[in-house]
């Protein structure tokens, strides 16, 4: 039996859209905006979160609350509200405050709807470049400045050929460092900082691995929707599920895939 009907899932398809559509109109009207001030939420470090993060989650959630009343919410600002539907809208108004912040365009929303399976369907959205990466429900899709084109991510080829992304080079506690640089030692390029602009890259075929640590929820279940849908795979560092955060191997296939989890070699807790 299908996981959703037809009329539901091009009613769940419109409803991600329409987020996307409201968070695009919120972020923006901060993005670069010279006295654009940040809080911090974290006991330790620099964990910003701004009004356009505040902003874009209530948009969503109030587009939720109209059209899906049904359905359950977790989102990173707001926290969680429950649903009796079975199905659970996952949202980051913005994934890469910090490059927000920055006024680098490579932060994005992150939009997903999962059941009790996983992502079903996701969106990782660029607002400031216009462009929209959609997988799930037989779609592996992005629309931007040059056009509609479908995803498909990137052929098998060896290890020291491959792109690597992560978005801080001190990834993690030191064990988990010492494991992602051995893994970068063994690539051709490894690049920093791209948030989840990084795994839409995964997905449109321009790259071969993403691999962090440290995840939310929020953070990967739209990545994952993304890039399974391109054809690509995405676990845990163990190889094992990671719609739940934590350490996240993002592969455009999985020769690389494997490959990348035997550098790794992670047997830590």
């Amino acid at each position: 039996m299908a996981r959703q009907d037809h009329r539901d899932r091009a009613d769940l398809i419109g409803t991600a859209h329409a987020l996307a559509d409201a968070a695009r109109q919120a972020t923006l009207a901060h993005f670069r905006s010279r006295d654009l001030a940040a809080d911090s939420k974290g006991a330790a470090g620099f964990d910003p979160v701004t009004a356009a993060d505040r902003a874009a989650e209530r948009a969503m959630r109030d587009i939720l609350r109209d059209r899906r009343p049904q359905d359950a919410i977790l989102g990173e600002e707001y926290g969680e509200v429950a649903g009796y539907s079975g199905l659970t809208w996952v949202l980051d108004p913005i994934d890469g405050t910090r490059a927000f912040l920055a006024g680098t365009p490579t932060w994005g929303v992150l939009i997903s709807v999962r059941d009790e399976k996983g992502p079903l369907f996701g969106l990782i959205d660029q607002p400031y470049i216009g462009e929209r990466f959609a997988g799930g429900f037989g779609i592996a899709e992005m629309t931007g400045p040059l056009g509609p084109r479908t995803l498909a991510a990137r052929p098998a080829r060896p290890l020291d050929e491959a792109i690597l992304f992560s978005t801080f080079p001190e990834i993690g506690t030191p064990q988990e460092a010492e494991a992602f640089h051995r893994l970068a030692g063994k690539v051709r390029l490894t690049r920093y900082g791209m948030d989840c602009y990084a795994y839409a890259l995964v997905a449109a075929g321009h790259a071969d691995l993403v691999v962090e640590a440290g995840l939310n929820p929020y953070d990967i279940q739209a990545p994952i929707a993304v890039i399974e849908a391109a054809g690509g795979i995405v676990t845990d560092w163990s190889g094992g599920p990671a719609m739940d955060g934590g350490r996240a191997v993002a592969a455009a296939n999985p020769q690389v895939h494997e490959a990348a989890l035997r550098a790794l070699a992670w047997t830590g807790a």
